[in-house]
């Protein structure tokens, strides 16, 4: 069964690691209200908040999915020192919300240089 996910940094289309997305259906341009912060050469997004993080919304099989997750870091036997979590939330996509998956930034934003345009692309 296919699932929905959003995804704001590397795995976009142009991005460093896009490639990983091969096989995902594209569905189209989306956003959802966080922070976004520069980690490394990778972002990191912190749910909530006023500000708004452009991403992109894909369909994935399971296959995918376990893929995506383990290269986040997910479902490792010590998630407490992982860097993301796998959370359902509520994007804006073709000016409707939809329920996706999102790899969340567990570490917060102190200390990270803030991305004020929310996309990542242009950092």
């Amino acid at each position: 069964m296919s699932e929905l996910i959003f995804v704001y940094g590397a795995l976009r289309k142009g991005a460093s690691n896009d490639w990983r997305m091969k096989g995902a259906q594209w569905l189209g341009p989306a956003e959802v209200s966080g922070t976004l912060v520069k980690i490394d050469w990778y972002p990191g997004l912190v749910l909530g908040g006023g500000s708004v993080v452009l991403g992109e919304v894909y369909e994935v099989g399971p296959e995918l999915m376990n893929e995506l997750d383990e290269f986040e870091g997910i479902g490792l036997e010590d998630e407490r020192n992982g860097e993301y979590h796998r959370v359902k939330a509520e994007v804006s996509f073709e000016g409707e919300p939809l329920n996706v998956w999102i790899f969340e930034w567990l570490k917060g934003v102190e200390g990270y240089p803030v991305v004020e345009s929310g996309d990542w692309l242009d950092a």
